[in-house]
């Protein structure tokens, strides 16, 4: 997921290690404001200035580039040379390590409370 040029979010497909991956349905994009300050500010430490409400978020712009899915197959195909199957360059990886560094509260994969049995599979993946 990029944003303004900057990747944002990765989210690798680990099917063949038993990880879930939406290869046979549509992603979709949302957004939403809600309180989860008790999880997923840094356990609660970051708290919601409420004095600052009500909070807006808005779309202005916006240029989602995907593949189209049909229900029997994807746009995009299966080339290895697609968008979606390369990995990030050097320079999008240093703006992905400054976005989970400067704007990241949560990560569940350091989340050792929530998953006391074990981390997702994910988590361990490169």
């Amino acid at each position: 997921w990029y944003v303004d040029g900057t990747p944002i979010r990765v989210y690798r497909n680990h099917e063949s290690s038993g990880v879930a991956y939406p290869s046979k349905q549509a992603m979709r994009m949302y957004s939403s404001l809600w309180d989860a300050e008790d999880w997923a500010t840094q356990g609660g430490r970051v708290k919601t200035d409420w004095t600052q409400a009500p909070f807006t978020a808005s779309f202005s712009n916006v240029d989602i580039n995907g593949c189209v899915w049909s229900g029997s197959g994807s746009s995009c195909g299966p080339s290895s040379s697609s968008w979606m199957n390369q990995v990030l360059v050097a320079s999008d990886q240093q703006k992905l390590a400054w976005v989970q560094k400067n704007y990241m509260t949560y990560n569940y994969c350091s989340d050792a409370q929530r998953f006391p049995q074990g981390l997702p599979p994910e988590c361990s993946l490169a």
